[in-house]
């Protein structure tokens, strides 16, 4: 599967973005999804995954209530819809994919497939 995140920009405190993964392949639907981040000189971190039927979705502490995973299967697209913006959450979103059911679904190491990464600026 190849993934191609996109939706970043620059937004203020405060703000709204939703970013979007869409997936090639026929087999979109039979594989757990998930969207981490990296800022400059940090590891990679978790921020939410979805399970490959959406009935399970996993958040990291950091954004629970202002974050939303999602998935339209019809679509090929995974989407994440990220409110009450804050500095923090300024770095590269990767989506990544991994077919059925991962062990622990915030673990970057699980997932075998990664798009290239949409960046994402906050400002204060």
């Amino acid at each position: 599967v190849q993934l191609q995140a996109s939706g970043g920009g620059l937004v203020q405190a405060g703000g709204s973005l939703r970013l979007s993964c869409a997936a090639s392949g026929r087999t979109f639907s039979s594989y757990d999804m998930g969207w981490f981040r990296q800022a400059p000189g940090k590891e990679r971190e978790s921020v939410a995954a979805i399970s490959w039927r959406g009935g399970r979705t996993y958040y990291a502490d950091s954004v629970k209530g202002r974050f939303t995973i999602s998935r339209d299967n019809a679509k090929n697209t995974v989407y994440l819809q990220m409110n009450s913006l804050k500095p923090e959450d300024t770095a590269v979103y990767y989506c990544a994919a991994e077919p059925f059911d991962v062990a622990d679904p915030l673990q970057p190491y699980e997932y075998d497939y990664w798009g290239q990464g949409t960046q994402v600026t906050v400002s204060s």
